[in-house]
């Protein structure tokens, strides 16, 4: 295998990962309340498209030129940094308590990690 695939097929893995991780985020907004349903679909869309943008580009890299390598593997970095800020940010954020449930102060915790 070379240099290259061996890269590609660290980030697929990657990929794989942080999608198990949004999919954890979106059984959690399944159990939450209201207000915090919305504010975690807002979180869980933004993840998805920002994953799908990231898939797009490994796969324009897995299939790009020597020549076209460079070019394609910085706009890959860049879409990569911007989902793993996303996913560790949505990861990290109270939800909304509850306004039925005061006394409700339990914190979400985190799946899986910090990317």
């Amino acid at each position: 295998m070379t240099r290259r695939d061996e890269f590609i097929e660290r980030m697929k893995t990657q990929l794989d990962e942080w999608n198990a991780e949004i999919e954890a985020l979106a059984e959690r907004a399944r159990t939450a309340s209201d207000e915090a349903q919305v504010r975690y679909q807002d979180d869980i869309e933004r993840l998805r498209r920002r994953r799908d943008e990231t898939w797009r580009r490994l796969e324009e890299l897995q299939y790009a030129s020597e020549a076209a390598w460079d070019t394609l593997q910085q706009g890959l970095d860049d879409a990569w940094e911007l989902l793993r800020k996303a996913l560790r940010d949505a990861q990290h954020r109270e939800p909304p308590q509850d306004i039925n449930d005061p006394d409700d102060t339990q914190q979400p915790r985190s799946p899986g990690g910090s990317p």
